[in-house]
């Protein structure tokens, strides 16, 4: 999935038990620095009206649009890298960092977006967000060199991080749990839709060439929709904080930025810079900075209650495993997205538009499955569906991977369709119930940390996995091959990239074994 494919997706038992009648006045608590927790909103026993129950809709549909528009913006992106290379002359440093840059920033500020809108609104942080987010859009359409392009994107993944985390709490703060099922299985249909819209409309507005713009639209669309869901957003979302009072940990911010800073950008750059020493060593001395994250974390949690990363959550098993699942599932899907784009357009030669409808079958695939899997199917088999997605990526995998050598330069879109298909049921099956086995069991007062943490560890998959394209692609391509070697070359570096893909999704199948065996159910009782 797409980074953002995101990424994704949903918790069952987040919120203390609730009627649908008293739902509204126990999520809105609005809480003073220094003070008590105020309700602005009507007394606890007062039902809510049939009006309030519509526009909870209204906000479901608004955080979803905005996680959409993420989704699109990473796949489209994908899509047009070639075209911003020729265009900008860009170098391979600088379409990696226009990917990684996003991910990066993405997964370093998600963890603190998520607490800060537990401290001070996950409205007030989400349209915050989702406006940085419409502003950053578009200074990257109207970026006139890769460098500044790269800062705008980077500008993006942060506000990003703003913006993402407040999805997931502001649903879990506004549906009870019994509704929640249905509500994150919208969400698994919304994250296929996101795949399937970013490669198609990325290669229709690149083709297309919209007034003589060529791929900057694919940024400036995101304007009328951030504006939009700005304006909506502060009407129909309702107000949201934590039960109790916590505070920003800065210390812990600025340990895991640089802790990741520290792991992903000598990864990025490395063989562009041919592997330095100080790459290795940085690479080694980010494993220090987050041994130190760790230990201040333990420290602030019992000294103020207040610490970035809930610690607590990885006792719960359900919780420590999703986790190590989303970051090994991010670190496979950054290789393989930016290497097939790659592949199709710059090894094949085949236009924007032709690799854009190419990848279709696969967004179906993601789509339909993500539905059937969180209704029919997790309630019924459990884990097994999960460990059976994972299967049929591999079998998917291996597929393109006879194909590409059975075919080589010959190979047409509709030969690829049904490694596609396959691929794209297994993912599906994946993405919509991870989460929700994930967050089952985590506390109200964590909802944001949670959902950040779960977010930020797809995200440094996604910028690992994006790094590590400089490694098993640039690295099995060489260093500026001869015009009529590039074909074969990118041909080669994508059959072996899909082998590492293979291998990482292999892990993830023996990682799942320590997911629930069966769903929880989604009863009127979770923790407090």
């Amino acid at each position: 999935m797409p980074s953002s494919a995101p990424p994704p997706p949903a918790a069952s038992q987040l919120v203390p038990p609730t009627s649908p009648a008293t739902v509204k006045t126990q999520v809105a608590p609005v809480r003073t620095p220094g003070g008590p927790a105020k309700n602005p909103s009507t007394p606890a026993a007062t039902p809510v009206s049939a009006p309030a129950d519509r526009r909870r809709w209204f906000a479901l549909a608004i955080v979803m649009t905005a996680a959409f528009m993420d989704l699109v913006d990473v796949t489209i992106v994908n899509i047009a890298i070639p075209s911003i290379t020729r265009e900008t002359g860009a170098s391979v440093s600088a379409i990696q960092w226009i990917t990684a840059g996003y991910a990066l920033a993405f997964a370093a500020g998600l963890i603190t977006g998520g607490r800060l809108g537990d401290i001070y609104g996950r409205k007030r942080l989400f349209l915050i967000g989702i406006g940085g987010f419409t502003l950053a859009s578009a200074l990257c359409g109207l970026a006139p060199t890769p460098e500044i392009l790269v800062a705008a994107r980077i500008l993006q993944g942060a506000t990003a991080a703003l913006m993402v985390p407040q999805v997931l709490s502001i649903v879990h703060a506004t549906f009870p749990a019994h509704e929640r099922g249905k509500v994150f299985g919208l969400f698994g249909a919304i994250v296929g839709l996101g795949a399937v819209s970013g490669p198609l409309l990325g290669a229709l507005l690149t083709e297309w060439d919209l007034f003589g713009l060529g791929w900057r639209p694919i940024f400036l669309i995101n304007l009328p929709v951030g504006i939009a869901g700005l304006v909506l957003g502060a009407k129909f979302i309702t107000e949201s904080r934590a039960p109790k009072a916590v505070r920003l940990d800065l210390p812990g911010v600025a340990l895991i930025t640089l802790a990741m800073l520290m792991l992903i950008y000598p990864l990025t750059r490395g063989h562009e810079l041919g592997w330095p020493l100080w790459g290795h060593l940085s690479m080694v001395g980010s494993l220090f900075v987050f041994a130190a994250l760790v230990i201040h974390q333990r420290r602030k949690a019992v000294t103020d209650g207040s610490p970035l990363i809930e610690l607590s959550l990885f006792r719960v098993k359900s919780f420590a495993a999703g986790i190590a699942v989303q970051l090994t599932f991010g670190i496979g899907l950054g290789i393989f997205f930016l290497v097939w784009t790659l592949y199709m357009q710059m090894g094949l030669g085949w236009s924007v538009l032709r690799a854009g409808v190419t990848g279709i079958p696969f967004s179906v695939a993601v789509s339909v499955a993500a539905g059937i899997s969180v209704q029919k199917l997790v309630p019924r088999f459990g884990r097994k569906v999960l460990q059976a997605g994972a299967l049929l990526m591999i079998a998917g995998l291996l597929t393109y991977l006879w194909e590409s050598e059975q075919y080589g330069m010959g190979i047409s879109s509709w030969q690829m369709a049904v490694p596609l298909v396959v691929m794209g049921a297994g993912m599906g099956l994946i993405v919509a119930p991870l989460t929700d086995m994930v967050l089952s069991e985590v506390p109200r007062e964590h909802a944001g940390s949670a959902s950040g943490l779960i977010n930020t560890v797809q995200q440094m998959g996604t910028a690992l996995g994006l790094g590590l394209v400089s490694v098993v692609f640039f690295g099995a391509i060489g260093d500026r091959p001869a015009p009529e070697v590039v074909g074969p070359a990118f041909v080669d570096a994508f059959q072996q990239s899909l082998w590492w893909v293979a291998g990482v999704l292999s892990v993830i199948f023996l990682v799942m074994f320590a997911l629930p065996a069966r769903p929880r159910a989604h009863g009127e009782s979770g923790p407090n």
